[in-house]
């Protein structure tokens, strides 16, 4: 599996992060003759995050080979708006980076370089401090990177690991709570209980901006603990993220500027536009990657471009409704347009997350009455492109 440096190898995978750690793993698995390398600038691969999805995003494929990376699983979750909470039955899985990094390095051993920055990216070659491995196709998947193609907004968090004195009583995940007071646009709190008595809670915003105030939302998970009368005994670990939330963008222009070096994950455009969900993503491409019968660069390029494109194209609703979520109505009232959408049936629901909606099932959202001002909504929707948005 390893390749050395004085050699060209079959495929290196630039960056250590969700999508190419899992691309790297379902080639490592499925094409055991391919040398692969799989280069981090950090001090380990996976970083510090917990990657989450619903049951309903992945096929009985897709579950199967991801299992080994399940840290937590709940059979239903629960949301929370102030005139709406139900439970959804549905369930939900999470992916923690310590669980991630163990099946890698046990998988990919030796071919997993940390501590190795890279300074420049070709298609047949990578470049690091004081020596460059050659490859027969290089795959990019170092993060979201601002691009004058795309139109974003973000979804910033930060989540604290906490173990509690007392049993917290939670029998499922809450994945969003907008009973909280709303700032900064659309706000929730995410809560998942990992033990009895440990949970990992994250206060979340749907802002324009990416700036990320750590002390203001450490401060915000200290009062939804003593609001639920939850005393942490101590604070295990942080973690924090600045999602990209699609508004609008032209992914061929965004990918023109690769100049002909394969992307995985945000790099690629590949995530949920609503919700920045990019896990049921990354088994996907990990999947047509392991199925492709040539891993050229030229090759692979192609078809991740291709990927990358159609599935920004099949989701156009999603980001019409982001911008009824960004721009519509007043910032303090937006949590209504989620509060609405959850008056839906669970298997729409779950079609929803997995963006794999139906012609129905829009017609179903969009219909009711309507969580923003009518008048608003229609200004806002004419001052965007609507091409594809209702296909």
């Amino acid at each position: 599996m390893n390749g050395g440096a004085d050699r060209t190898i079959d495929v290196a995978f630039v960056g250590g992060g969700l999508a190419n750690g899992l691309a790297a793993y379902r080639l490592a698995t499925t094409r055991p003759d391919l040398t692969i390398r799989l280069f981090e600038a950090g001090a380990a691969v996976g970083g510090n995050h917990t990657w989450s999805y619903h049951e309903g995003d992945l096929g009985p494929g897709g579950h199967d080979w991801l299992a080994p990376f399940v840290t937590y699983r709940w059979n239903a979750y629960e949301v929370r708006f102030p005139e709406r909470s139900r439970r959804v039955g549905t369930g939900y899985r999470s992916v923690a980076s310590e669980r991630f990094r163990e099946v890698l390095e046990a998988t990919l051993g030796d071919a997993i370089e940390t501590g190795a920055p890279v300074r420049d990216v070709k298609p047949d070659r990578v470049v690091l401090d004081g020596r460059v491995v050659k490859a027969r196709c290089v795959i990019d998947g170092r993060g979201h990177s601002p691009s004058p193609h795309l139109r974003l907004g973000f979804q910033k968090f930060l989540g604290q690991e906490i173990e509690l004195t007392t049993p917290h009583g939670l029998p499922q995940p809450i994945i969003m709570d907008a009973t909280v007071a709303q700032a900064d646009g659309y706000r929730f709190v995410y809560v998942l209980p990992l033990t009895p008595t440990r949970l990992l809670v994250e206060d979340t915003y749907y802002a324009d901006g990416p700036d990320l105030d750590e002390d203001r939302l450490r401060g915000s998970i200290d009062t939804y603990l003593k609001a639920h009368g939850w005393v942490a005994r101590t604070v295990l670990r942080e973690e924090r993220g600045v999602l990209p939330i699609a508004i609008d963008g032209d992914i061929e222009a965004f990918w023109e500027d690769k100049n002909g070096v394969a992307a995985s994950g945000l790099a690629a455009g590949l995530f949920h536009p609503t919700t920045g969900y990019s896990l049921p993503d990354a088994v996907r491409l990990a999947d047509l990657l392991a199925g492709l019968p040539e891993l050229s660069s030229a090759a692979v390029f192609a078809a991740t471009r291709q990927h990358a494109v159609d599935t920004w194209h099949s989701r156009g609703f999603f980001r019409m409704l982001n911008r009824l979520l960004f721009f519509a109505g007043v910032s303090s009232k937006r949590y209504k347009i989620l509060q609405h959408f959850y008056r839906l049936p669970d298997p729409l629901v779950s079609r929803f997350y997995a963006a794999q909606l139906r012609t129905f099932d829009k017609v179903k959202i969009l219909t009711g009455r309507p969580p923003v001002p009518f008048g608003n909504a229609l200004k806002v929707l004419a001052r965007h492109r609507l091409t594809g948005e209702l296909a």
